[in-house]
């Protein structure tokens, strides 16, 4: 069988010889590879399964409004459109210091690594020749100052390249994108809100492993606590936090939960990988605060949120013309500010109906188990049935980036199947489920190399294949297919709530977090193009921004409203 390999070569640092591409079209036709016209074809077949046209979309936001009306109205719906008992707007006057403690976020790291990875791999291509460099990783402390003028998060998993590499052409490559597809951290805060939208944030990670997030949950809780102890007495220690306060804590508990008060929530559904026994159908602020007692750690839980629900508070408190919040990363989900006078299902708690109430909406489960409004394709099917919730998170399957990746893959393998791509060659670990991250996606599209020489480092250093430079403009043009559905989606979920809340004509901004919408190449873009084909000209009105910390800023904000409130004797009970 004739090679694939073609008439260059590149030596890598490591001794890693990398083929060049340089055949022309007539050459092609007798190697055992698709041809730039064949994939072509492939891609017209996949442009018609993935594209959403403006009159679908607005079909779509129409069912949308309906299931966010049809929570509001009732419990146990398929959009939970849950009341988060967080009361109105901050004022931007809160002070004093909070704790804060996010269980459940991702980690950069693993993203940052893969990153470098593939920047060693083109550096011939980008003419470093055979420079070196060092990845260095580790998990530092650290102190933020915030506010609408200081808005730069701190990397606590620093990857520091060596000061060679920093300087060098290649560089550049090395800004592209990090995506949240990494392991799990606990992160705990110190929190100082100075008022006028100002704060001060000191906070640490904890690595959480696979086995502890299918550990019992009061182990799991214990962690936490332990965690958290240690560091409000290193905290004590610097002076940061006097001897013997106890300070009101914001927990961050992003995982669909029923409350009916603020400091109360029954675990739903396990979701983003933890499946710990014994915590579904329990109250997990009472086990958290088992575990504070049991590690007698200075803190007082005050309001249980989920990172939706403080990115609204948090994006607010800095920019007061914030009126959605939205997270697009690993998982996805929205949160907007609702008149209790429209939630009929908590009419019987004798709240004043003008009052404002946060809603988490829980819009990842939109449209699941009926199947009846997103446009699946057989790889989205695929997806949902192999899954650990078949039926359910339908939008989330379609839109987050633990999916894109794997949707990707899916439609690779379909083709090697079909004898179109990568003939003679061993795809056993590209045939491995979720083994193609949606950060490939991120570095295919970002790809500015005529040969796209990323391409060849993903598919060479991690599935040992081969590509052409048709293959790898097929795979480019299908990543871009995936995200941009995905985005567009996403854009039908933001106009549901623009659309039932009013808010086109008087314009609003949408506080947007996640790795897809802050770190993969034109999603926010993408986002902005779908709301203008479903509203028009006035779809300008809606802007995205960068969010502020939910669950760090934000739920030490939600905690400081709460103590404010209940300290006022208004709705002390919720």
């Amino acid at each position: 069988m004739a090679s694939r390999r073609g008439s260059a070569s590149v030596v890598l640092p490591s001794g890693q010889t990398l083929p060049s591409y340089t055949r022309s079209s007539e050459d092609d036709d007798g190697l055992p590879h698709a041809t730039k016209k064949k994939m072509a074809d492939h891609l017209r077949k996949y442009e018609a399964l993935f594209t959403l046209t403006p009159q679908r979309m607005r079909i779509i936001v129409e069912a949308f409004k309906e299931s966010l009306e049809l929570g509001l109205a009732k419990s146990g719906q398929v959009v939970p459109m849950i009341p988060t008992y967080v009361f109105g707007w901050p004022t931007g006057k809160e002070t004093g210091k909070y704790l804060a403690v996010d269980l459940g976020e991702l980690s950069n790291l693993c993203f940052l690594i893969l990153r470098y990875i593939i920047a060693a791999l083109v550096t011939v291509g980008a003419g470093l020749g055979s420079q070196a460099f060092t990845l260095n990783g580790t998990i530092l402390p650290a102190r933020r100052h915030g506010g609408l003028e200081n808005n730069h998060h701190p990397m606590l998993f620093v990857a520091a390249p060596s000061p060679s590499l920093a300087t060098s052409p290649a560089s550049s490559l090395m800004e592209w994108s990090s995506l949240d597809v990494g392991g799990t951290n606990l992160r705990v805060c110190l929190v100082i809100l100075d008022g006028d939208g100002k704060f001060e944030i000191t906070q640490s990670k904890y690595r959480l492993t696979e086995e502890q997030k299918q550990d019992d949950g009061q182990k799991l809780f214990d962690f936490c606590a332990e965690c958290l102890k240690a560091f409000v007495d290193s905290n004590i220690e610097a002076g940061f936090i006097e001897k013997d306060r106890v300070l009101p804590l914001g927990y961050t508990f992003s995982y669909p939960c029923a409350q009916d008060r603020i400091d109360h929530g029954i675990l739903i559904r396990w979701t983003k990988g933890f499946g710990a026994p014994n915590t579904e159908g329990h109250n997990v602020v009472e086990m958290f605060r088992k575990s504070l007692a049991k590690h007698s750690v200075p803190a007082e839980v005050v309001a249980l949120i989920c990172d939706t629900t403080g990115t609204l508070i948090a994006s607010h408190y800095v920019n007061p013309k914030t009126r959605i919040a939205c997270i697009f990363g690993t998982g996805c989900n929205a949160a907007y500010m609702e008149r209790v006078g429209d939630i009929p299902k908590i009419a019987n708690l004798g709240i004043d109906p003008d009052t404002q109430i946060a809603i988490n909406c829980e819009w990842g489960a939109f449209d699941s188990f009926e199947h009846e409004n997103l446009p699946r394709t057989k790889y989205d099917i695929i997806i949902d049935e192999t899954s650990n919730k078949p039926g359910e998170q339908a939008f989330e399957k379609l839109i987050s980036g633990r999916y894109l990746g794997e949707i990707l893959r899916l439609i690779i393998c379909e083709l090697i199947d079909e004898g179109v791509l990568f003939l003679g060659q061993n795809t056993y670990k590209v045939e491995i489920p979720y083994s193609f991250d949606t950060a490939f996606l991120s570095l295919m599209e970002s790809d500015p190399t005529d040969e796209l020489l990323m391409i060849i480092g993903i598919f060479s250093h991690f599935f040992a294949l081969e590509t052409t430079l048709a293959e790898r403009q097929f795979f480019r043009a299908l990543a871009k297919l995936v995200a941009r559905r995905a985005a567009r989606l996403s854009a039908c979920g933001i106009a549901a709530i623009v659309s039932k809340m009013n808010y086109l004509d008087e314009g609003c901004a949408v506080g947007a977090d996640g790795s897809l919408y802050k770190k993969y190449p034109m999603f926010a873009e993408r986002i902005h193009e779908g709301l203008q084909d479903i509203f028009g000209e006035k779809g300008k009105n809606i802007v995205t921004c960068d969010a502020e910390d939910g669950s760090g800023i934000g739920s030490a904000i939600v905690a400081a409203m709460t103590k404010a409130r209940r300290d006022a004797g208004i709705y002390p009970s919720l």
